[in-house]
């Protein structure tokens, strides 16, 4: 069957298949499907093999050509599991807060370096932030620009400025590695457009 007419549906706990108009075969257990927009959400086995998870696809049948019931269920589906609402809050204020600080670090003039290196810092330590161009690591460590290891002051031999210049460090180093195997491989085009011109 193609996309659903009018007065079709599926049923949550369906099993369907269906194919797209890519030719790509999808397989899962309809979890929603919404008539309006005609967007069908199917969970699937995990693209990773792990067996504790699952994949979910959301799926515009105006981009299928067949869609077919493996297994039509006839039993109530199971309740929804409930959502935490306040670790979502939580979780979007998050992430509110770290797109204002990219926004603030852009419009008070931070040189990309600083960004990227905040950004870095950022995935290990969470409690760190901007004060007009400087970074503020754990309100212990103040790297200002050019943010070098050099520019990283605190509490001298303190185990936070000790752990932040190792970052400092490391993303320098990384940054450099990836320069320099960006540049070997633009070397290596221009080498092959010219042999074969």
């Amino acid at each position: 069957m193609a996309a659903p007419g009018p007065g079709e549906y599926f049923s949550v706990g369906n099993q369907v298949s269906c194919l797209t108009c890519l030719g790509q075969r999808l397989q899962g257990e309809v979890v929603a499907f919404d008539y309006q927009s005609k967007m069908l959400t199917l969970k699937c086995p995990s693209s990773s093999g792990k067996l504790n998870l699952s994949d979910v696809l959301l799926i515009n049948l105006a981009y299928v050509s067949n869609v077919d019931i493996i297994n039509d269920r006839t039993e109530t589906p199971p309740p929804l599991a409930s959502l935490n609402v306040n670790k979502l809050a939580i979780r979007a204020r998050a992430e509110k807060e770290d797109k204002l600080s990219q926004a603030y670090a852009v419009s008070a003039g931070v040189s990309v370096e600083g960004q990227q290196l905040f950004q870095t810092i950022h995935k290990t330590i969470k409690d760190c932030k901007w004060q007009e161009k400087n970074i503020i690591v754990m309100d212990d460590v103040i790297i200002t620009p050019p943010y070098q290891v050099d520019n990283c002051k605190g509490k001298e031999g303190g185990s936070a400025l000790s752990h932040v210049r190792k970052i400092v460090e490391k993303h320098f180093k990384d940054v450099e590695t990836q320069k320099v195997m960006q540049r070997s491989t633009a070397q290596q085009v221009q080498k092959d457009s010219a042999l074969s011109s």
